[in-house]
């Protein structure tokens, strides 16, 4: 197995030499006077230094009046079967007068299970990985967290034999996190996360490589405004995060997502450049808008939504005039509503006489019309009747 693996055993001699190194401190970090650890399930010894084989022992626990259930007393130290966290407390062991012989406070807990690791650069300087405990262990824990560039040109390895091996420094700020500054964007990293308790350690190595891991901060600094007489129209602005160099080498691009607030689905544009102007936003409603970013060659992965900003784009003058004609003619329509409605004052009817003094009028006038007519058409008779005997007579003279 050892030789399928030829890169393992250089990986667990250096595992082996940072444990090593952090195995001295653990004693006398942890040696806290009068303090003993134990594993939680298993049977749990505490020894009684000032016992003598001549005399018997007796031992009492703080705070309770007998010792836990199954605890026998062998040689003078005191054996918890199966200890459980119920066993934890303050115990100790007296002499057959009664003079105590010494005392130990007994904390129980789990070993270390392997963590959980993540990366990620928010820059292609400097990277980042932060850790949870997989195990509640119920006892002080410390990590140890290293890392080593696993591609080394001639001179790093002439330079440093052991695979320029470092400390992932962690931050006391910022508990259960470390960096690893002066990254090489093209390089690839072995971290060895390891976690440390009174009981032993557990590790997890994780290969980590930049191009994989960069995930830009979100943009800042972003600014939505309203443009004069473009009702759909809003201009949208922001910056590079801080966190990001201002080379040109490494540059981002945008994803800007928008919509009415009054509206659940977005609408997404991706751009290269720094602003962008929204063209189909909804004159007259408030809209959210947010902006992420990610490096320019698409390596790695998108960043968080920046905070959102909100604007309202001016209103269309066309629908603004449309609703004032729109209001003037509702007005109007009352208006001719109110002058068609009933009167209420009685209404003054004509005089009868009148009535009939009209009527003989345009009976008369009928009568001569009438009369006019008749006597046209006896005329237009007459002559059309009388007009082929003036021509007969004609031909009878001149034959």
């Amino acid at each position: 197995m050892r030789n399928s693996i030829p890169g393992l055993g250089r990986v667990m001699v250096f595992l082996a030499a940072a444990l090593a190194s952090a195995s001295f401190a653990i004693p006398e970090d942890w040696e806290e006077e009068g303090v003993q650890y134990g594993q939680l399930g298993t049977d749990v010894t505490l020894p009684c230094p000032g016992f003598h084989a001549s005399s018997p022992v007796r031992w009492r626990r703080a705070g309770a009046t007998a010792l836990p259930e199954g605890s026998a007393i062998q040689q003078g130290s005191l054996v918890l079967p199966s200890a459980s966290l119920a066993f934890v407390g303050a115990y100790s062991c007296h002499g057959e007068d009664g003079g105590l012989l010494h005392t130990v406070s007994l904390r129980l807990g789990h070993l270390p299970g392997v963590p959980f690791v993540s990366c990620r650069a928010s820059d292609y300087e400097n990277f980042s990985c932060s850790w949870t405990s997989s195990v509640e262990t119920f006892l002080p824990t410390r990590y140890i967290t290293t890392y080593r560039k696993k591609s080394l040109t001639g001179e790093e390895k002439r330079r440093n034999r052991n695979g320029h091996v470092g400390l992932c420094l962690q931050d006391p700020s910022r508990p259960g996190t470390c960096t690893v500054h002066r990254s090489e964007f093209w390089s690839s990293y072995r971290l060895n996360i390891t976690e440390v308790n009174p009981l032993g350690f557990s590790y997890r190595l994780l290969d980590v490589t930049m191009q994989a891991i960069i995930k830009p901060d979100p943009p800042e600094d972003l600014v939505v405004e309203p443009i004069p007489l473009a009702p759909r129209r809003l201009h949208v602005s922001w910056k590079y995060p801080s966190s990001w160099p201002k080379e040109p080498h490494f540059q981002l691009r945008f994803r800007l997502q928008y919509r009415p607030v009054i509206h659940r689905s977005w609408s997404v544009v991706e751009t290269v450049n720094l602003s962008e102007v929204i063209t189909d936003a909804f004159a007259g409603l408030e809209h959210v808008v947010q902006v992420s970013a990610k490096d320019f060659l698409d390596a790695g992965n998108w960043s968080e939504w920046s905070a959102e900003a909100r604007a309202t784009p001016v209103r269309d003058l066309a629908s603004t005039a449309s609703e004032e004609t729109t209001t003037d003619a509702r007005l109007e329509s009352l208006a001719e509503e109110s002058s068609q409605a009933p009167n209420p004052e009685p209404i003054n009817h004509s005089d009868p006489l009148e009535k009939m003094a009209v009527l003989v009028s345009l009976g008369i006038f009928a009568f001569f019309i009438l009369a006019a007519v008749l006597v046209i058409t006896i005329l237009i008779w007459e002559h059309w009747h009388s007009s082929p005997e003036d021509t007969t007579g004609y031909s009878m003279k001149h034959p």
